[in-house]
């Protein structure tokens, strides 16, 4: 299946963790947003709202990486349900919580206050360099609980949250956001760094967003 993305993306980085996870190769498909090149006739038939990741599977294609990393898991990943478990309409709502809360609440406070600066030179807002940190104390709570939680989402084994959220902390690092103040937090993405799929690569493709972050204040 074709995927089309870039390195630097958190979301595209999600979608290669989980496609590792479940076993799926991809044909990558770099594609350079500078260069226009998701503003072609032919990207826009495959995704009119021009943006990646973006997924073609034998024809059917699809965006929004939380999107894509649950069709992942249902159309291909029988052996690895637990990532996200159809059976269980509890643990698979906080699942959803927790993608939820990345998209909206820590990955969204990290553009905030990053992207303004690299892409508009507008300058920093310290509100929401502080909202960041608000973001981060939720994740700590999640984490928290006696001798610390394991996976973002509770249980006794890994998510689709932690995946997507391991990406967008993986960013943060390569922003020179210090999380380590935050135990849990800390304790968790080095636990994650050893046991998600595709962690090593997650890392590798994370540097190429260091360029755009070298120009923010922080």
């Amino acid at each position: 299946m074709d995927f089309y993305y870039l390195p630097g993306s958190a979301p595209c980085r999600a979608v290669q963790m989980t496609a590792a996870a479940v076993g799926v190769e991809l044909n990558l498909k770099l594609t350079n947003l500078m260069a226009g090149e998701h503003m072609k006739p032919e990207f826009l038939k495959l995704n009119p709202q021009h943006c990646v990741p973006t997924l073609v599977d034998n024809g059917f294609a699809l965006w929004e990486s939380r999107a894509i990393m649950c069709y992942l898991v249902e159309r291909y990943g029988a052996q690895h349900e637990s990532l996200y478990p159809s059976n269980d309409p509890q643990r698979r709502a906080v699942i959803n919580q927790r993608l939820y809360f990345d998209l909206g609440t820590l990955y969204q406070r990290f553009g905030d206050y990053y992207y303004p600066q690299i892409f508009e030179g507008a300058p920093a807002v310290e509100e929401n360099y502080r909202k960041i940190g608000e973001a981060l104390g939720f994740l700590e709570l999640f984490l928290a609980g006696e001798g610390g939680a394991q996976y973002v989402a509770g249980g006794d084994c890994l998510t689709l949250a932690d995946i997507s959220i391991y990406a967008t902390l993986t960013t943060f690092e390569v922003a020179g956001y210090d999380f380590g103040s935050y135990s849990n937090v800390a304790a968790w993405y080095k636990r994650m760094a050893e046991s998600i799929p595709g962690a090593a690569t997650n890392r590798t493709w994370a540097e190429a967003a260091r360029p755009f972050f070298e120009k923010v204040k922080h």
